[in-house]
């Protein structure tokens, strides 16, 4: 089994994906990034923007670097230390960030209507930022295009609510192209500057 083919087994069922390592056609990724060029669909997706109540495509964010990402709300640790750690990487793009999207794609839509997304992206301060919430099908079909594994038990009970989610982003050239996934955003000791590297190489270059 070949090193993509076991990542994407390793998305679907929401392992770790940090042990995971290739070298790009152009340049070489850091290790905790993985080449996913040719290698996955165009980005496509229809959402709702928890800020603007909008209905959002992919087409929009063409032109950008986004970077995607399956959350919820409520998640007690991986969620938050991958968007603590984005913060700093975007930080340390400086103006460049402008040129990044980070789309928070809820696999909570139950408890996380369009206000309760809104303002628990709000709390990052960083405009970058965008949450989003679809349908059943509407996030059915992203997870399904990207192989991205999540499952929700809601119970009355908070403490027996339970959701799963993979726990990697996937980054998109400025034309919607997969170019890599971002494994290690939620490991005890990210490569910050070396995630940030690829970032910038993205967004400094017009790869089609």
């Amino acid at each position: 089994m070949t090193n993509r083919r076991r990542l994407l087994a390793g998305v679907a069922g929401g392992g770790s994906l940090a042990l995971l390592a290739a070298c790009h056609q152009k340049w070489k990724l850091d290790p905790q990034d993985i080449d996913m060029r040719g290698h996955l669909p165009d980005l496509a997706f229809t959402m709702t923007d928890a800020e603007t109540g909008k209905t959002v495509t992919a087409a929009d964010y063409l032109g950008r670097i986004v970077i995607l990402y399956f959350g919820y709300t409520n998640c007690p640790d991986v969620c938050p230390l991958t968007l603590y750690e984005m913060t700093k990487i975007l930080k340390s793009l400086g103006a460049k960030a402008g040129d990044v999207r980070f789309l928070f794609v809820t696999v909570d839509p139950l408890r996380d209507t369009l206000p309760v997304l809104a303002k628990y992206i709000g709390l990052y301060h960083t405009p970058e930022f965008v949450g989003l919430r679809g349908t059943h099908a509407e996030l059915q079909a992203l997870a399904s295009r990207f192989h991205a594994g999540f499952s929700v038990h809601p119970s009355s009970n908070p403490a027996d609510y339970t959701v799963t989610h993979t726990a990697a982003a996937y980054v998109f050239n400025r034309h919607g192209k997969a170019e890599f996934i971002c494994a290690g955003l939620s490991a005890k000791a990210p490569d910050i500057a070396g995630i940030t590297r690829d970032l910038r190489h993205l967004v400094e270059t017009d790869r089609v």
